[in-house]
């Protein structure tokens, strides 16, 4: 089953919170498992005895585990964690979770996270995984009920015990019936999203199961029963030298670009010429060499009104460089945050291409980062921004900052939204290297500034980020609609 399918179905379905929806974590809603990241970690400080690594091994080395099995293995897992103060422990969830685990969402899985979520419909996440692997996540997707395996502490210690049941298996299908129980649910109108096999039990019980990305006794029930079944697409190998390669020379076409640039704009004595020039190699090699392509709706938004403050959700440095510059082809700058800056060859680059460089922790410096990009736009030069100030680590679009929106209104010129939906799934903020595939951009009309007041702007900063919530989330048959949010 395709997700652009299983999104309009849900649409098409019941809404209200009397519909239930119970998603797992690893391997549905992330790509592997976060007790890897965990393991890592306490490999790293050196925290796994030989016992602990051997017996893990062959627990995990033949077929799937019973409840006993499991409950023995996270048991031996925890033991060491006696005494250790439960803040600590989520501390170490909210590091693991920007550091490894936001990269392995499934962005098809959000999709479908919101599209109930936008239904009005009772979403739950239900995982053998401790709150303390789920919980950040869980609060990024605003998922408010978090049922998983539970740690005992006492007096803000941890005991080195788990409390009550585990939720793999019959413990999982245990937990989702009392939470359908207690809140007047009726599971036959359930939906229910897994990959393993332990979770059969729980599957049958839903009224509307999917298998996703399922190992293979689930594959095989899910075939017999005739359960749609997601594939989302899977990170590549880490033994795979491809993405690498791909990575490498997308940056050796931003630097080779450049040089270009700069002896064009040098010997022809017209700087913007030369960054144009630049621009606009880099758009069409990169893309070229790092095998992603860029297709754009509402493209006609980006030449109807410029100089224009074009706002972009920031996901991905190289990834939404490339966006910006294959859309927008030249007459344009960018601001960016003054780290940016330091960043060895790259930054001499950007600021050849007449970045405006913004540290926010400075305000004098701030503003006269902004001053400079007034001063492009007096000049007929647009300004690329994202009004979220930084890359953010899901599709979630984090809160906007004023910045943008004050450069427009003083200079007069409009503001236009484009929306990139999927640059974090080709390389998200902390990867060292990007994916193939294809990014699609929505284009909205411009937003007119002319004659704007204070209380004008700061409606305008709320419309737009509400803009940008619904085009991700309802993309792209809401599009249209979406767009006039922005001028109500």
């Amino acid at each position: 089953m395709k997700v652009d399918a299983l999104v309009e179905e849900i649409r098409r379905g019941p809404s209200g919170p009397q519909t239930a929806v119970f998603f797992d974590f690893d391997g549905t809603l992330i790509d592997g498992y976060s007790a890897g990241a965990l393991y890592s970690h306490r490999l790293r400080n050196f925290e796994i005895g030989l016992a602990e690594a051997f017996h893990t091994l062959r627990a995990t080395g033949g077929g799937p585990l019973s409840e006993d099995q499991f409950v023995a293995l996270m048991s031996r897992g925890i033991a060491g964690w006696a005494g250790r103060p439960v803040e600590d422990i989520d501390e170490l969830g909210e590091r693991l979770f920007s550091q490894v685990i936001a990269g392995t969402l499934f962005h098809e899985a959000w999709r479908v996270v919101k599209a109930h979520q936008r239904q009005g419909h009772t979403v739950a996440l239900a995982t053998s995984a401790t709150r303390f692997q789920v919980r950040p996540l869980a609060r990024e997707l605003g998922i408010p009920n978090v049922l998983c395996t539970e740690l005992e502490s006492d007096g803000g210690l941890l005991t080195g015990r788990i409390s009550g049941r585990t939720l793999w298996g019959p413990g999982k299908l245990a937990a989702v019936t009392a939470f359908a129980e207690a809140r007047g649910l009726d599971l036959a109108r359930a939906h229910g999203y897994a990959n393993g096999d332990e979770d059969i039990p729980f599957l049958s019980a839903v009224g509307q199961p999917c298998a996703v990305n399922p190992q293979p006794l689930l594959a095989a029930r899910a075939e017999e029963s005739r359960w749609p079944v997601l594939r989302f697409r899977r990170g590549p190998g880490r033994l795979d030298p491809k993405p690498a390669i791909r990575t490498a020379a997308m940056y050796g076409t931003l630097i080779g670009a450049g040089a270009a640039g700069l002896g064009v704009g040098v010997l022809g004595r017209n700087r913007r010429r030369g960054i144009d020039l630049a621009t606009s190699l880099f758009a069409h090699v990169a893309g070229a060499v790092g095998d992603v392509d860029v297709d754009v709706e509402g493209e006609q938004h980006l030449w109807s009104h410029r100089p224009a403050v074009f706002l972009i959700n920031h996901q991905s440095a190289l990834i939404d460089l490339l966006v910006t510059t294959t859309i927008l082809r030249g007459g344009f700058t960018a601001v960016a945050k003054r780290e940016a800056a330091s960043v060895p060859v790259i930054g001499q680059l950007l600021t050849l291409a007449d970045f405006a460089f913004v540290d926010r922790a400075d305000s004098t410096q701030a503003r006269a980062a902004l001053q400079q990009a007034a001063d492009r736009l007096a000049a007929g030069i647009s300004i690329v921004i994202s009004p979220e100030g930084t890359r953010s680590l899901t599709p979630t679009v984090g809160q906007f900052k004023k910045g943008g929106f004050h450069l427009a209104m003083q200079a007069g010129v409009p503001i236009v939204p484009i929306v990139i939906r999927n640059a974090g799934e080709l390389m998200w903020r902390n990867a060292r290297t990007a994916r193939t595939g294809r990014i699609e951009v929505l284009v909205h009309e411009p937003i007119p500034t002319a004659g704007w007041k204070k209380a004008d702007l700061d409606r305008a900063v709320i419309r737009v980020h509400d803009l940008y919530l619904n085009t991700l989330e309802a993309w792209p048959s809401s599009a249209e609609s979406t767009a006039r949010t922005a001028h109500g």
